[in-house]
């Protein structure tokens, strides 16, 4: 059993549970790496740590104080290097009939939404029926698409062109460093220009953008690891400066870097 849900097979979850809604809590979250799907919508708290989505296509980053808004029958994998990942699991029967709950969803969790969702852990793992409980949770799932603001610069597309791949995987590997944009366009075996067309036509970003994402989910995982000042970590991927790699992290994140706290 995973958050209340029965595994029938490796990638299939069966919901025996009468409740609309309710909430799993753990600490250090420990998923399989395998893609899966349920019929319960579920919006996922990172209250420590960090998740990476893998969902059509994409991989979504849902960083510390983030949540992620995954609807009903949608197939996906987490994956995540973080040392420590708490996270709180709502998963809901139903929802309401707007389109925001059609669609993945990222956003940064503002105070408001922030405290109810520490509320709610009052109630993690209860399956008995609870009339607060049921019109809490509901006022969560109401206000939900008055509280995102669209992060989709926390989503790095994936190419469907396999000629792209190892475009890719070449920036993956190499982050730090500046684009080579002709040895780039040789292991694509395709001209620079095409290269350019081809690569935003496919992602709906550039090569530099792609590059930039790269590097600031990077430094999310070596802030994570605590071991390194903002500086070492700005050069570490690829940064000349602490400034340019604020400036860089915050049109992404849209706050600044910080360390953590041990």
């Amino acid at each position: 059993m995973k958050c209340g849900l029965i595994e029938k097979t490796e990638s299939q979850f069966v919901d025996s549970i009468e409740k609309e809604a309710y909430v799993w809590c753990e600490k250090n979250w420990k998923h399989d790496d395998y893609e899966h799907q349920h019929n319960r919508a579920q919006l996922t708290f990172v209250e420590e740590g960090y998740q990476y989505f893998h969902i059509d296509r994409k991989i979504y980053l849902v960083p510390q104080h983030h949540v992620i808004w995954i609807p009903s029958e949608k197939a996906h994998k987490i994956t995540s290097e973080a040392q420590t990942v708490n996270l709180m699991v709502f998963l809901f029967k139903s929802v309401f009939d707007d389109e925001f709950y059609q669609n993945v969803q990222v956003f940064a969790v503002p105070p408001v939404l922030k405290e109810m969702l520490l509320y709610a852990s009052k109630w993690n793992q209860s399956l008995d029926e609870n009339e607060e409980q049921d019109i809490f949770f509901k006022a969560i799932l109401k206000s939900l698409p008055n509280f995102c603001k669209e992060s989709s610069g926390l989503e790095i597309p994936v190419p469907t062109d396999t000629r792209l791949i190892p475009v890719c995987n070449d920036i993956n590997t190499h982050f730090k460093y500046n684009l080579d944009i002709d040895s780039l366009a040789e292991k694509a075996q395709m001209s620079v220009r095409s290269l350019q067309r081809i690569f935003k036509n496919e992602t709906g970003i550039t090569l530099q953008k792609y590059l930039q994402l790269t590097r600031i989910l990077k430094s999310i995982e070596l802030i994570d690891t605590r071991q390194y000042t903002l500086s070492e970590v700005a050069y570490k991927v690829g940064y000349q400066s602490l400034s340019a790699f604020t400036s860089s992290y915050f049109a992404i994140m849209q706050v600044k870097p910080k360390l953590k706290k041990n």
